[in-house]
Formats: structure tokens, sequence, C-alpha cells
């Protein structure tokens, strides 16, 4: 249990109890220090109060931080492809087949799992010690996933997805001969009318905005190597919107991507998360990382190290 006190000067009045304490301790999140407040772990001058209290000069704040607590999950000897880590992140390069966050069907051998072995430093988020998931990849999709350590990193890191200043890019192999080359998808993703697994484009009201730029790198027999620049987050969001051009993303099963005749098939759909560019949460700095094709992708793209992948 960690007690701090803090005594309010002139330069601190009328402004928010809430916004005062995540300034003054950054290692928490502003979510977090409401929750600390809704649980009457903050008092000023030894009464509770809300998390819009204005600050007056003279008052004094007593916050209590509880101990973390752990999650309720086991931590797994997993390996693990480390492209960067610090005490306020982690970034991975996630190979196909590994589910990122545990659900029904899949308790264990997960990303999370993983984490919670690797990470002897979690400082946890919300209380809790455990990752900080911020955005998630498919099983069956490959490449780089960036985990927040601490409620100051999560906070920041959701917030660059919210502002859309993070940059993802990935690679795919899709079906056919993309046309055009260059474009645009703006369509609405919604969960499948009839197949609950599956998302779908959507019309009018239905569905959450979704918009992934796109472009073909090379075309090759029977099907593209396509660069993908998603503006949004959607699940599923580059499957369907490659499916809906009518251009399936290969080996993609849920999505018209089987493959048939003399196409070449994947264990899994071909579909790789090959960079991103986030801004660190606590340096300001901007990182930029980049995750090479996989081998079962690489064997289908010939001259590929001429691509610069």
């Amino acid at each position: 249990m960690q007690q701090l006190e803090f005594d309010i000067d002139p330069a601190s009045e009328k402004i928010r109890l809430d916004v005062y304490l995540t300034e003054a301790q950054p290692e928490v999140s502003r979510n977090f220090v409401k929750k600390l407040i809704d649980e009457g772990r903050v008092q000023v001058n030894q009464r509770p109060v809300k998390a819009n209290y204005r600050l007056k000069c003279g008052d004094r704040v007593e916050l209590e931080i509880p101990d973390t607590t752990p999650l309720e999950l086991t931590p797994e000897d997993i390996p693990l492809s480390i492209q960067h880590e610090d005490e306020h992140l982690i970034v991975i390069d996630k190979p196909a087949g590994l589910v990122v966050h545990p659900a029904p069907g899949h308790p264990g051998g997960t990303l999370v799992n993983a984490l919670l072995f690797h990470c002897t430093d979690l400082k946890g988020i919300g209380g809790v010690e455990r990752p900080g998931i911020v955005h998630r990849l498919d099983k069956d999709t490959s490449g780089l996933i960036v985990v927040a350590k601490t409620d100051q990193a999560l906070a920041s890191l959701q917030n660059q997805f919210q502002e859309r200043t993070i940059k993802k890019v990935y690679l795919a192999l899709v079906k056919g001969q993309l046309k055009p080359a260059k474009g645009v998808v703006r369509l609405p993703i919604a969960r499948h009318l009839k197949d609950r697994k599956k998302m779908a484009t959507g019309t009018g009201d239905e569905g959450r905005a979704a918009e992934t730029a796109y472009e073909v790198v090379l075309h090759m027999d029977g099907y593209d190597l396509v660069r993908l620049f998603p503006k949004t987050g959607r699940t599923h969001q580059i499957r369907v919107h490659l499916a809906s051009l009518g251009h399936p993303i290969l080996s993609d099963t849920l999505y018209g991507g089987r493959s048939r005749g003399r196409e070449p098939a994947l264990d899994r759909q071909a579909l790789h998360a090959h960079r991103l560019e986030i801004i660190h949460p606590q340096s300001g700095e901007a990182m930029v990382f980049t995750s090479p094709v996989p081998e079962d992708m690489a064997k289908l793209i010939p001259n590929r190290e001429s691509l610069g992948l």
C-alpha cells in the first residue's frame, strides 16, 4: 500500500482533483485515479470528494494506492520474438497461430499468458498485474503488436489509436489481380447477420465506420501482393474489405479465400502486420518497427529482396 499527501499551492487552484493527481502521479492513468476516488481512497481535508472537485489553495489531498493484485491467469513459458522492450511497453513480432488474449475456447497458450511469464517488471493496469492489450491481431495473422506495461503507457497508446496517429502497414496476398491497383475502401463493418464468427460490410446505420487504403506491390500468376494502410481498426477489417472487392486474402477460408485448382495455399490467411509507428508514451520519441515477411508468405513472393521485404 502506498500513501501519498499533497498540499495545494496557488498554482494548482481550480484544477480538477482527478487531473491534478494524474499529473502528480504520471505512472497511473486518469481512469485509475477516478477508480481510486470512487473507492474512497482519495480524500481532501480528510473528507471524500468527487473526481470533478476543484482544488483550493491550502487543501491537503491524501491518496492511497493499493498494491497491485495478480491476474487470475497462469503465466506460461511461451517463446516470444521481442523487437523492443522497456519499463513502459513491449513490441512483439507475433507468429501466426498464437491467440492474443484468453477467451472461451482459448483459456491458455495465449500471448497474454506468455507476457505474464516473461515480464517480471509489470506495474499493472488498473491495479491488476497484467499487460495492457491496446490492439489485437487475429490468431492466424502474423506480425507486430504493441502491449502496454503501465497505466500511463496504456492511456497514451489508446489515445494514439483513437487519434489515429499510430501508423500500421500490413502485407497481404490476395486472389486475382486487384484493379485499380491503388485505392481506398470506405465501408462500415458490422457483425454478420447469420454467422456470428464473421463480420460483414454494412450499409446505412449498420456497423462502424471503417477505412482501408491499399496499393498493389506486385502482380503474380493469379494473385497479388498488396500493401494495406488501415485508418481504423475494426474486427477483421482488412479481411472483410478485401473480400468486398472480390479479392479475398489467400487461404482466408472464412471470407472466400479458399484455394482452388492451381492457386497457392497456406495453412492460414496470408496477412502480416509488417510495420508499426508509435510515439513512446514517456519520452515522446517516434519509434518505427518492421517485421520481415514470414517464410510461408515469402516463398510465394518472387524477388522479394528487391522489394525491400
